[in-house]
């Protein structure tokens, strides 16, 4: 059942007497630095347990392996029991770069010719807020639906290290997930897939030795990678896996280290490869390539160590079938709010892909209008906050309807 036109009035309605709400905690946060590795996040974190805590809404802190607080998670409960969903954004942001760049103070949060500006306004403070002030409204009428929203915070997730993403879905409020949206921004795509990531380090071995010697030539390990380099960009990955996942896989070297100083040939190279999968080309296959090519190269390398290849990460492909509730009701609440998204398999990974190997489906992309993503000058349209919310507010209660 869709929903009627007085209802995608009346979250219309409501989207808009929220905007200067959700504009205000959206300032608040990108006005407290928490880029990823670098600021502490209790700061960002209290702000806004302290906005949840005022309208009613009880978070808990989720802690990660160290101890430290990753993420929040909020629950609201509907009238009767049902389905649950999970609403997911990050708390915290890509470093700085160049301030002096920077036409308004990365922290700055002002607003200008109807942009709001500063880092973490896109990816993703205002969708953290957008998601807060959806929560409150459904805890205002649990009349109204079934089953439970969560709110779900991170704030390790620029790391890379996925902390507030994993306490949560690999703990034990993890148990019955029917799906996930997460507030990545942009209103053109709701994105329902992504390529999937293997991430190997090599260590590739040569014997030391002293560059200056006269008598003995020792094989460099550099050199030697410098050759695998070589026979990893020219191996050859499948294309397209077809009109559902449109994007080939795509093999790429991202990272050497080896050797120290002048006078020492050097017996450890270190090579960083990220492999980009798809469903015509899994882990699997991309472990095999990255072996051949290595054991091609040890070959021509007598006298040396073999290679070893040490994955890092691997998370799987994924794209949501077009008959997915979860992606079917987002697309249609976007189409009412005005919005013409269409589905978009990514080519870059993100956590949709970690769910996707734990069996949770998830949309990973559809929010506000922005520029500057990750660079200079990140920046929000203003009046794209409640197209956004009203679409996500739809698509919950499409979701959540009662039986």
């Amino acid at each position: 059942m869709t929903r009627t036109d007085e209802q995608v009035t009346a979250l219309e309605a409501a989207a808009r007497e929220d905007s200067a709400s959700v504009l205000e905690l959206t300032r608040d946060l990108v006005r407290i630095p928490s880029r990823g590795g670098i600021d502490p996040y209790d700061p960002v974190l209290d702000c806004m347990a302290c906005w949840l805590d005022a309208h009613g809404l009880e978070c808990r802190r989720l802690a990660g392996p160290g101890g430290a607080t990753v993420a929040l998670a909020c629950e609201a409960a509907g009238a009767v029991p049902g389905p649950r969903y999970v609403l997911d954004a990050c708390l915290d942001t890509a470093p700085f770069g160049d301030e002096s760049a920077w036409r308004k103070p990365p922290t700055s949060a002002l607003i200008d010719g109807g942009w709001l500006h500063g880092r973490g306004s896109s990816d993703s403070k205002a969708g953290a807020a957008i998601f807060a002030h959806i929560l409150a409204r459904l805890k205002s009428a649990p009349d109204r639906w079934a089953g439970s929203a969560v709110l779900l915070l991170d704030v390790d997730e620029h790391t890379g290290a996925f902390g507030g993403a994993k306490a949560f879905f690999e703990g034990p409020a993890a148990s019955h997930i029917d799906g996930v949206m997460i507030g990545y921004p942009g209103p053109d795509h709701v994105v329902t897939g992504g390529r999937g990531v293997l991430r190997a380090r090599l260590h590739v071995h040569g014997v030391a030795g002293h560059s200056g010697s006269s008598s003995t030539v020792t094989p460099s390990a550099i050199a030697k990678a410098a050759a695998l380099v070589s026979r990893l960009h020219e191996a050859e990955l499948p294309g397209p896996a077809g009109p559902d996942f449109p994007l080939p896989a795509r093999l790429t070297v991202t990272a050497i280290s080896g050797g120290e100083g002048y006078s020492v040939v050097p017996d450890l190279c270190v090579v960083n490869v990220d492999v980009r999968l798809t469903p015509a080309f899994d882990s699997q296959a991309a472990l095999e390539v990255v072996r051949a090519a290595a054991n091609a190269t040890d070959a021509g390398w007598p006298g040396t160590q073999p290679t070893y290849v040490e994955v890092a990460t691997s998370w799987p492909p994924y794209a949501l079938p077009d008959t997915s509730r979860l992606r079917t009701a987002l697309l249609s609440a976007a189409r009412d709010a005005g919005l013409t998204a269409r589905a978009k398999v990514a080519g870059p990974s993100n956590i949709g892909n970690y769910l996707a190997g734990l069996g949770i489906p998830a949309t990973a992309g559809f929010g506000v209008v922005y520029e500057g993503l990750h660079g200079t000058d990140e920046r929000i349209r203003i009046d794209s906050i409640p197209p956004v919310q009203a679409a996500y507010h739809q698509a919950l209660l499409t979701l959540l309807q009662p039986a």
